[in-house]
Order: structure tokens, then C-alpha cells, then sequence
């Protein structure tokens, strides 16, 4: 562990005296590690911590009191302003929906990550005038109403409507437009029927949709098996449905140059599991603490 690494896990140790605290806030890592993780900050630490420009940590730190964020939430930098909009009670009442009319589009976006946002106040993001805001809102706000589905789902914004088709199961009425769609044709082939159509649609992102579905039946499973594209053939061949011989036919075919583009094709097609959590790290004493301070000129 690097020396910047220790000390910010330092600087995240509870119950760590206040003296040894201050003497983090000297350096840049672990001051913002402290404006971050820390729960006992005193007024006079959150004002030293502002002052050496680590406010952007200190927005996202819940345990802030209420009034300090308020203020952070007019801080002339949007990055501060997007801290606390992801993650700020609507305190002072009135305080998120200050923040939907934020001047800078990227502290809206980050507003919508926020599970305090009533739906009132996600129905306006909605209707954001930038499409960045309303693809936030659809990634964070799943179980959004009928009419907010169907105003997304036909956005004039070309990533806005296929992010929606990702996100939301699309009515009936609306699909034969999304298909025809060719920004939205991938995201909807899931929702459609398979069809010799999307097997041999121009854009292999469409072949690798149909190449994945349920539903897909033999022939043109088949049909795909053999496609030009390496993705599309990937996909049949990770389908729990496939016939061993099959299979390990198209796999022969998957070879390339690249052992990156190797483990992103093999990804789909072979179980993961996430690498075990690491160990906790240990608790300092204070003379463990002092020497790596001291170490750091601290």
C-alpha cells in the first residue's frame, strides 16, 4: 500500500483524537479522504477544509450538517454543486428544488441520482431541456409513471430514446415506431418476435439482439451461427440452448488477435464471480499513527 493509501485509510479510522485529524488535513489525499468519510468533523475543521479546496469531497459527506451543505450548494464550482445534489436532504425545505434550476446541467444530472427527489421534482428533470439530464433520470428512476415513460421513449434526442428502450419495457403501441427506429431498432429487438428480418438486418448490433433472444428459434439460430460478425456469433454461442457440437464450433471461430477483445468475448459466455472482498485494514494505535504521520512529515 502506497503512502497516500495509508493515510487515507488513516484518515478513515473512527475514533481517531482530533489533534492527529488535523494534522491529515495537511495533506491533499488525506484531506479529502477526511472531508469525505469522516462523521466528527467540527465546524472549524469543515471551514479548513474549504479553505484548502477539498470542498467537493466535504459535499458528499451526508454527515455534514444540513446548513453546511446548504451553503455548498451555491458554491460557484458545478463539481461542489454536483456532490451535494447526488446525495443532500431537502434541507432547508425548498432545497432541491433550488437545485433543479441549477444553471449547469451536469449538478441536474447528478440530481437525479438522488433517492430523496420526490416525483414531482423527477418528473421535472424529465422534462430537462438537456438530454444528459433526462438520461440520468432514466437510469435512476425505473419505476417512473406511464406518461413519463412514453415522453422519454419518444424523446427527439436519438440517446434519450434508446436509453429509455434499455431501461423500460416499452407499450405495445410504441414498439412498431421503435423498430423502425434505427437509433432505438437494437435496444427494442427484445420486446419483438424474432424474425428472419432481424437476423439479417444491416447493423450487427440488431443481428447480436436477435442472436440473444429467448425466443429465438432454430433456423435462425442456425442462420446466425455463421455470421460475419464475431459479436453476433458470440452470442449464439453463449445461449444456454445450444447444442454442445455447436458450440464449440463457433468458439474455434472467436480467435483473435487481441487479449483484451479474447476476454470481452469469453465474458458472456463463461461464468464470473467477483474476487473476493480484501481484509478490513487494521486499526493504528496512536503510536502506530504518529509514526506514519511522522513519516509523511505530518
Amino acid at each position: 500500500m502506497t503512502l497516500d493509501a495509508e493515510l487515507s485509510t488513516l484518515a478513515a479510522q473512527e475514533d481517531l483524537p482530533p489533534d492527529l485529524v488535523w494534522r491529515l488535513l495537511q495533506h491533499p489525499t488525506a484531506r479529502r479522504s477526511v472531508a469525505l468519510r469522516r462523521r466528527d468533523l467540527t465546524g472549524q475543521m469543515i471551514e479548513e477544509i474549504i479553505k484548502f479546496g477539498s470542498a467537493r469531497s466535504l459535499a458528499a459527506n451526508t454527515s455534514v450538517p444540513a446548513d453546511v451543505r446548504a451553503r455548498l450548494a451555491e458554491h460557484p464550482e458545478p463539481s461542489v454543486r454536483c456532490g451535494v445534489a447526488a446525495s443532500v436532504a431537502d434541507e432547508p425545505p425548498g432545497l432541491l428544488a433550488r437545485l433543479v434550476n441549477d444553471p449547469d446541467p451536469s449538478v441536474r444530472s447528478f440530481l437525479a441520482m438522488n433517492d430523496c427527489l420526490s416525483p414531482e421534482l423527477l418528473a421535472r428533470l424529465a422534462s430537462d431541456p438537456e438530454p444528459s439530464v433526462r438520461s440520468s433520470v432514466i437510469q435512476h428512476w425505473r419505476d417512473a409513471p406511464d406518461w413519463v415513460r412514453r415522453a422519454l421513449l419518444t424523446d427527439a434526442d436519438a440517446n434519450v430514446r434508446r436509453d429509455s428502450v434499455s431501461a423500460y419495457s416499452p407499450p405495445a403501441d410504441l414498439l412498431p415506431g421503435l423498430l423502425a427506429d434505427p437509433a432505438t431498432r437494437a435496444a427494442a429487438v427484445p420486446y419483438a418476435a424474432p424474425v428472419l428480418e432481424l437476423a439479417t438486418d444491416p447493423d450487427p448490433a440488431v443481428r447480436e439482439a436477435t442472436a440473444a433472444h429467448p425466443d429465438l428459434p432454430t433456423d435462425l439460430r442456425d442462420l446466425l451461427a455463421e455470421d460475419p460478425d464475431i459479436s453476433v456469433r458470440d452470442a449464439i454461442a453463449a445461449r444456454p440452448d445450444i447444442p454442445l457440437a455447436l458450440r464449440e464450433r463457433i468458439v474455434t471461430s472467436l480467435e483473435t488477435d487481441s487479449p483484451l477483445a479474447e476476454w470481452i468475448l469469453s465474458f458472456r459466455r463463461n461464468p464470473h464471480t467477483c474476487p473476493t472482498p480484501a481484509p478490513a485494514p487494521p486499526i493504528l494505535t496512536r503510536a502506530q499513527a504518529e509514526a506514519l504521520l511522522a513519516t509523511a512529515a505530518l
